[in-house]
């Protein structure tokens, strides 16, 4: 991390030379695992994980997942926030945000990966954290970051994020940003709808509301609709060349 802390991480590569990389941040209740059945998909290798290995956590089933239609093959880099190995064990927001930071600043440096491709999904924490991350990055390089997709943020790190939403849309190009949340988490809708989009140039901020109270991680179900994961791919498609 930014202040010397060494950060666990996973790097899933691509099946493709040069390929987009997705930066996936968990949320408070869970860990990086909480990501391993998304990444195999995101990969689009045909792999799959060991979702035996994950009772209780129904969602991680592959066999929800929508067809994969993209034409490529993402590399993928998970991490896990400090003190969250298993699940966070307190909560640390300003040492998370160097965390999402550093992970922004390590991906570029992965083998096989596209440096100027590289867009960022978290749930909860790491919602606020690919946001963060992604503005981060392009403080760092310029145009790096193609987009940031969060689901349920909620001011977690520190950071403002309807703030960072408009820092993200400021810059030429402007960087697209998606918000997904369900009607009945207050902190999610609080957040989302607190960006006036009217002000943006050439870019449309997206925030998508399901219906209920699922937050972050819970948010992906097949019974959801519309389903983030379909969103997600609608995401990527329109920020990654």
């Amino acid at each position: 991390s930014l202040d010397g802390v060494e950060l666990q991480g996973v790097y899933y590569p691509s099946g493709e030379i040069n390929a987009p990389l997705v930066v996936l941040a968990h949320w408070a209740q869970g860990d990086q695992t909480d990501w391993m059945e998304i990444a195999y998909w995101l990969q689009n290798r045909g792999l799959s994980g060991k979702t035996e290995d994950f009772e209780g956590k129904l969602w991680l089933d592959s066999s929800w997942f929508p067809v994969m239609t993209l034409k490529h093959s993402f590399a993928v880099f998970t991490f896990d926030f400090r003190g969250c190995s298993g699940g966070c064990k307190s909560f640390d927001r300003e040492k998370w945000l160097l965390d999402a930071q550093a992970a922004a600043a390590f991906a570029q440096s992965l083998e096989g990966v596209d440096r100027d491709q590289i867009a960022f999904v978290g749930a909860s924490i790491g919602a606020d954290g690919a946001a963060d991350g992604c503005l981060y990055l392009n403080s760092l390089s310029q145009g790096a970051c193609k987009g940031a997709f969060s689901l349920s943020p909620g001011n977690y790190l520190t950071l403002d994020y309807p703030q960072v939403i408009e820092d993200l849309n400021s810059v030429s190009p402007a960087v697209p940003a998606w918000c997904i949340y369900s009607e009945d988490d207050a902190e999610s809708f609080k957040v989302c709808n607190g960006i006036n989009a009217s002000n943006f140039k050439g870019i449309v901020y997206k925030s998508g509301t399901v219906s209920g109270f699922p937050h972050g991680m819970n948010l992906i179900q097949p019974s959801i609709n519309p389903n983030p994961l379909l969103l997600m791919l609608d995401f990527l498609d329109s920020v990654i060349d």
